[in-house]
């Protein structure tokens, strides 16, 4: 049995409690928050127990924390629950800061636990069969890789003042996704030039942050990424990559609601993309809980690591760079 507590008990702490605590051989023990009555409210739901953050690094019993609190506390939890012995799995970022992403990798590292970082998008079950598929050898070797990633609204602005900006809070995925997909043989990005406007809200831009992107990487061997972003599709979460190989294409297209289609004399219709992110990556979460906790009884590595989570980082640094100066970043 393998014991477990969360920190943080918003929206996607919810989504990963609940997850852990469905999963065979795992206990959730305790649920923290900085709010109390949330944790409080959680912990009843799941039959854990509410406590501050010094009793479970305290608690001997614990075997494995998930770090779901606010971005600028993921760093501090995942180095004290590395000093306590315990595996970790947390949400990205690693950091908004690429030398404190790295100091707490090699403190990962030295302490000997595991830590796996929730990209969720390499767990969804459409990307993976995509990778799988290229991985096969379906569309010959990989060339090219657009990604479309768009939101159905931003966040409050109170939010974005804290996030680390559009580029290390949003595309940070996008980022991800470059890697897992175009540098599956070790490559990695030799050049990237990114911009930004403000199209859908000027206090986004009164925050200092930009609401619209589009960035483009190459990589040390020439292969070539185009990632575009928004934070508002007026027809829903807009989720979709493509890769095109010398071989063939693979393409990864939205989920909806349901997959009817309505022909008629007036046009046809179907259901817009899901909602948001709690509904459109729903299994992917739930699967890489799953393989966070196959990976710790098998002792097989994770598909996404902290140095994973520093690699993104650094990208999403480069793109805030490029996107500021108007010039392109080098490797």
């Amino acid at each position: 049995m393998k014991h477990v507590a969360v920190f943080g008990a918003g929206r996607i702490g919810r989504i990963h409690a609940t997850n852990l605590a469905a999963q065979p051989g795992v206990q959730l023990k305790y649920v923290c928050d900085a709010l109390p009555a949330a944790a409080a409210d959680l912990a009843q739901q799941l039959g854990a127990q509410a406590c501050d953050i010094d009793t479970v690094f305290a608690d001997k019993s614990i075997d494995a924390v998930a770090i779901c609190s606010p971005t600028t506390t993921h760093s501090d939890l995942i180095a004290r629950a590395a000093a306590a012995g315990q595996h970790i799995f947390c949400e990205k970022p690693v950091d908004l800061s690429v030398p404190r992403a790295e100091a707490v990798a090699q403190a990962v590292a030295a302490a000997g636990v595991g830590c796996m970082i929730g990209f969720q998008r390499r767990f969804d079950p459409t990307f993976n069969e995509a990778r799988r598929r290229m991985d096969a050898g379906e569309i010959g070797a990989p060339e090219m890789l657009v990604i479309t990633s768009r939101d159905p609204g931003a966040p409050p602005v109170e939010y974005i003042k804290q996030s680390g900006g559009i580029f290390r809070d949003m595309l940070i995925h996008d980022f991800d996704v470059f890697r897992w997909i175009l540098c599956a043989d070790g490559d990695e990005a030799a050049w990237l030039s990114a911009t930004g406007s403000v199209l859908t809200d000027p206090a986004v831009g009164e925050a200092g942050d930009f609401d619209c992107t589009a960035v483009t990487i190459r990589t040390h061997k020439g292969r070539l990424c185009q990632i575009n972003t928004t934070r508002r599709a007026a027809y829903g979460y807009d989720q979709r990559f493509e890769v095109l190989g010398s071989a063939g294409l693979l393409q990864c297209g939205n989920h909806t609601p349901s997959e009817v289609v309505q022909w008629d004399a007036n046009g046809v219709k179907a259901d817009k993309p899901e909602a948001f992110f709690l509904q459109r990556y729903a299994a992917a979460y739930r699967l890489e809980i799953e393989h966070f906790f196959a990976c710790l009884q098998s002792g097989q590595p994770f598909k996404t690591t902290v140095q994973d989570g520093v690699m993104a980082q650094k990208l999403a640094d480069a793109a805030t760079q490029s996107a500021t100066t108007g010039q392109p970043v080098t490797f």
